[in-house]
């Protein structure tokens, strides 16, 4: 509450975004957690709820001679407009929410301070809902081929890495130290995806450190491994998410991407998506279209082709496609990597392994699936969410991006989806409010030296246990 110098203010007018009609008249309350708005005016009693850590700006605009507007826009893509009837007040409230949006320290977060009702043993079965082991049991590891290793168990090899990791049998303890060593931040390859019908397998990692012309014996071992690892091909494929040009600039900074000559029976593919700078601006001229009001149809379709969010989502999509047609059609493995492994890779292994194995596309299957790919394999959450007070430019709508393409193949195919719509946009809002402590934190290693999150939170899978027995 030590942020909260007007705890509410009387008097205040909720703009319609869409309709000119007369705005509703309420109390605005600012509370620990959340920005609560009650009409006054109207029979029934009608509340707006906006949680604080789901805002991503709000505006003090210029005074009128109706009073001082407040302009708030949310991560979860919710937009409020207040006119408060002073200045001061205003002011007060706007400060209040710079500072209750963006919290310094991660015990500050809407997690640490919600209670459920719920007992120590409901936390613990939440947490303990997703075991990783039995989702690569389900996949059929190990085997001849594949093998669950611990050689990362105190982080020491990869620090953004999980202690349990999947690798080929045939890559031995120096063969993937050698590798973490030439790759950026240490993250060598390691399976995402066991596919059982035909043995290929989708693997993922960070890029290597050659530079122009730097090679490393243990890296193109690890990647013969992988190779080996699937009988019924001959060659595998490397997958480079990111376009061609910004990989070859990284080539300069002593990092870049695979030499096909120093590695055997590789086929090498660049799919062209962009980086989490260019994601941030293509979503901001996105919401910028949205919000235009009453717009023609041309100058909305125009905006909407201008912001190219549309072509990025496109260009995701064909990657996941790719990495499913070299498995299902040419039974080929695919190694898959971006800059560091944990944005653009994140996003186009779990798009192909929804797309390859209908588990993904059930209500528990998904969560699997996130805590897998997203949680476990070290997406930065907290900088990509913009959960605490940070860097602007390290937040980037990128699983967002996976939300959408989600919900694209459900439009598209809707009876081969367990869960809809709103079961996504469900997803979607814990992911940026906090609530729960899944998406706290940026690895496994993080999250266990806080020694808080499993004890003094709640997860989020307690609450889809409880959609699924209902």
């Amino acid at each position: 509450m030590e942020y909260i110098t007007t705890p509410k203010v009387e008097q205040v007018k909720l703009l319609d975004r869409y309709t000119p009609k007369k705005p509703a008249i309420g109390t605005l309350y600012l509370t620990t957690t959340h920005l609560i708005y009650v009409e006054t005016a109207s029979e029934t009693r009608k509340e707006t709820w906006i949680l604080h850590h789901h805002i991503a700006t709000v505006e003090k605009l210029a005074l009128t001679p109706a009073g001082c507007p407040l302009l708030i826009h949310c991560k979860n893509f919710r937009v409020a407009h207040f006119v408060l009837p002073r200045e001061r007040d205003c002011q007060d409230v706007f400060q209040s929410l710079l500072k209750l949006s963006q919290p310094a320290k991660y015990e500050e977060l809407y997690a640490f301070l919600y209670n459920p009702k719920q007992d120590e043993n409901d936390r613990r079965i939440g947490w303990g809902a997703v075991n990783l082991k039995m989702e690569f049991e389900r996949m059929g590891l190990p085997n001849d081929l594949w093998e669950l290793t611990d050689l990362n168990k105190n982080y020491g090899i990869c620090s953004t890495y999980p202690a349990e990791l999947a690798v080929p049998k045939a890559a031995s303890n120096p063969t993937i130290v050698g590798s973490s060593k030439f790759r950026s931040r240490g993250r060598f390859p390691v399976l995402s995806y066991f596919h059982k019908e035909n043995s290929a397998a989708i693997c993922r990692c960070s890029q290597p450190l050659s530079g122009f012309s730097a090679r490393c014996v243990e890296d193109e071992q690890m990647l013969q491994a992988i190779s080996k690892a699937n009988p019924k091909s001959s060659y595998m494929y490397v997958v480079d998410t990111r376009p061609k040009l910004n990989a070859m600039a990284n080539r300069a900074a002593g990092k870049g991407y695979e030499n096909e000559d120093h590695y055997s029976n590789i086929r090498f593919q660049f799919v062209g998506i962009e980086n989490i700078h260019v994601m941030r601006s293509s979503l901001q001229k996105l919401v910028e279209v949205c919000a235009v009001k009453s717009p023609t149809m041309s100058d909305y379709l125009t905006g909407l082709e201008n912001s190219g969010w549309l072509r990025h989502i496109k260009a995701i999509m064909d990657a996941g496609i790719f990495l499913v047609k070299a498995v299902t059609e040419e039974n080929a493995s695919v190694l898959v990597h971006c800059s560091d492994g944990w944005d653009r890779t994140a996003q186009v292994c779990s798009l192909a392994a929804v797309l390859l194995d209908p588990y993904y596309r059930t209500m528990k299957g998904l969560m699997v699936l996130i805590e897998k790919e997203w949680i476990s394999m070290g997406h930065k959450f907290t900088q990509r969410c913009g959960h605490l007070e940070g860097e602007p430019k390290e937040v980037s709508p990128v699983f967002t991006q996976f939300v959408e393409c989600l919900w694209h193949l459900m439009e598209q195919y809707p009876c081969a989806f367990e869960f809809n719509e709103r079961y996504l946009t469900e997803i979607h809002d814990h992911v940026y409010a906090c609530q729960f402590g899944n998406f706290i934190g940026n690895c496994e290693k993080e999250r266990l030296e806080m020694n808080t999150v499993k004890t003094n939170t709640f997860s989020v899978l307690q609450k889809v246990t409880d959609l699924l027995d209902g």
